[in-house]
């Protein structure tokens, strides 16, 4: 019953929602990427294809923190 009444609070909530499934991927892309791998070779490794759908890794780059941390790698090059 309170998850129906959080819902009814902010329908949208799930747009923004994050799972612990995407934390790790989110922790791993920036792991894989400070080793030197880029971006494009990251989301298509198997370890990130067989836990995110195509959609799901679409909105991982829409994520802040995950942008924030390439971005700033980017300028430390």
């Amino acid at each position: 019953m309170e998850r129906f009444r959080a819902f009814l609070r902010n329908p949208f909530s799930f747009m923004f929602a994050t799972t612990k499934k995407e934390e790790r991927i989110v922790q791993y892309v920036i792991r894989e990427h400070d080793r030197g791998r880029s971006l494009d070779d990251i989301l298509d490794d198997p370890y990130v294809k067989n836990r995110l759908t195509e959609q799901e890794r679409s909105r991982l780059m829409e994520r802040p923190d995950l942008i924030h941390a390439l971005a700033e790698d980017m300028h430390n090059v």
